[in-house]
């Protein structure tokens, strides 16, 4: 898959086959999220893992959108941790292209995903933070929901000349 197929071609995937996301794959996605640019090369992302069904129905009860989750086989947690992001605000940039890295390699790869936002709702960053254990310094970002696709998504054309400027906003082609 050429990156243009891959960048057109990604949808959010909220339906799952039973098929199981390889140990091989999981490596391969979180080396792409480790593979995003971030602000001075800091480098500031911490990523878990998880597949239990206790931890997927506590951020269901808290993340009114994460239902998908119970049929994903795996989910990546993407945080950022307060004392490697360049300066204050810089972490959850850094995260959604980690993020973005994820998905798109995840459509490389066959699989469906979605992301499942956190950040920069305070409700869900607490819940997440407590259902994860996580250091005070380590900031929940983004749940990436993954799985073998059970549904094929249209493509859309999303591109708008009319969101397009040149030089200055009044300017248009």
């Amino acid at each position: 898959m050429d990156v243009f197929e891959a960048i057109f071609g990604r949808r959010s995937v909220r339906s799952y086959t039973e098929e199981t996301v390889t140990d091989d794959e999981i490596e391969i996605l979180l080396k792409a999220a480790m593979y995003a640019p971030s602000a001075v090369n800091r480098q500031p992302w911490h990523l878990i893992v998880f597949r239990n069904g206790k931890t997927i129905r506590e951020i269901i009860n808290v993340h009114p959108n994460a239902k998908m989750l119970e049929k994903a086989d795996v989910a990546i947690l993407v945080c950022w941790d307060e004392n490697l992001q360049h300066d204050a605000g810089y972490g959850p940039v850094d995260c959604a292209a980690a993020t973005q890295n994820v998905l798109l390699a995840a459509h490389g790869l066959g699989l469906g995903a979605v992301w499942v936002g956190v950040y920069p709702r305070i409700r869900r960053i607490e819940a997440l933070h407590k259902i994860f254990e996580l250091p005070e310094h380590i900031k929940p970002f983004s749940v990436i929901s993954l799985g073998h696709p059970a549904e094929k998504k249209a493509f859309p054309d999303r591109f708008d000349p009319k969101r397009v400027h040149y030089e200055k906003w009044s300017l248009t082609k």
